[in-house]
């Protein structure tokens, strides 16, 4: 590991006044679960880490009547843990819930699971010169990619965005609060993620003097959400494939329904053909299955990503019962 300076910033100006103009030079620590890699793996390679644990202002979880505002500091514990969030926005607990393991759900934050790099082997292989570092290919394109993308096309990195939070954030209508050399501003979560191919760009629009400071969710009444995961296996590990809905309930039909899949593709994938499937409907073991059929439109799934069609399809499916408070027959 390179050698860098620490700092402790009292506040999230005095972190953003440590931050430089491009990619590289200061990288902000959290909880460290993927920095720390990063750094291990010689990918990260910064002169300064800024912590911002000190910072109490980015911590907290803070309800009202028009939604709540989560610190970007708030641990992964902390919400999944709260009543609150878990009775109105049952999606985003449970997502919670099944990150990594209690260590690092302990110890990873809200804006480390949305800000943190992709997973990609050959992204995180030292020896590997991929786009990402400056290279002149996508080594998954023609390799080993099963965990990859299944909407590709026309992507040059295929890798999948690695947040768990973000699908359920972005079916919830959340808005990032981004501060930096300006004004603070808000940035809906829906269009704060890109797919990044060169190593200028990362996997989000931030700039490399900005930080996401908070994350706002609005309240809607009758609004139902739910997220689920298909892994390979229930112990530490990144799903698969994720499905995040919410939709409000009118007549006891679906309307303003979205349905948001993660790990898909080089970021959350808004499927609106799988929201139009449910809107205007009930939400039936059929009409649940006929919008998880209609969310594989579009994919152009690799040559070891074909799997992850039936994968999206479970997923969809469950998810919507789930939100409609159907009985979860396929658990045991």
């Amino acid at each position: 590991m390179k050698n860098f300076t620490y700092y402790r910033p009292k506040t999230a100006e005095e972190a953003v006044g440590l931050l430089q103009g491009r990619w590289g030079v200061a990288e902000l620590l959290a909880g460290g679960t993927d920095l720390l890699d990063l750094q291990k793996e010689y990918i990260a390679q910064p002169d300064k880490v800024v912590s911002i644990n000190g910072i109490k202002e980015l911590a907290g979880i803070r309800l009202n009547r028009t939604g709540v505002e989560i610190g970007a500091a708030t641990t992964l514990a902390e919400i999944a843990a709260n009543d609150e969030l878990r009775k109105i926005f049952p999606a985003l607990a449970d997502a919670a819930a099944q990150i990594g393991g209690p260590q690092i759900r302990n110890m990873g934050t809200l804006g480390g699971n949305l800000c943190q790099r992709n997973r990609c082997w050959y992204f995180r292989d030292e020896h590997t010169h991929c786009l990402l570092k400056g290279g002149e290919k996508c080594f998954a394109l023609d390799g080993e990619n099963r965990y990859h993308a299944v909407f590709a096309k026309g992507h040059k990195c295929v890798i999948v965005n690695p947040s768990t939070l973000a699908p359920a954030l972005i079916a919830l209508d959340a808005t990032a609060t981004v501060i930096g050399a300006g004004k603070p501003s808000q940035v809906s979560l829906a269009s704060f993620f890109q797919a990044p191919s060169k190593p200028a760009e990362r996997e989000t629009v931030l700039k490399p003097d900005q930080m996401v400071t908070a994350v706002t969710i609005p309240y809607t009444p009758k609004r139902a959400n739910a997220s689920y995961e298909v892994r390979h296996k229930q112990s530490y590990d990144w799903p698969l494939v994720q499905a995040a809905v919410a939709f409000e309930l009118d007549g006891g039909k679906a309307k303003n329904a979205k349905v948001v899949l993660g790990h898909v593709a080089p970021t959350p994938y808004v499927s609106a053909a799988a929201a139009k499937a449910i809107n205007g409907k009930e939400i039936t073991e059929e009409t649940a299955a006929a919008a998880g059929e209609a969310a594989k439109e579009g994919a152009s799934p690799l040559s070891q990503t074909k799997y992850k069609l039936n994968l999206i399809a479970v997923a969809v499916k469950r998810a919507l019962l789930t939100a409609a408070g159907a009985k979860k027959y396929w658990e045991v």
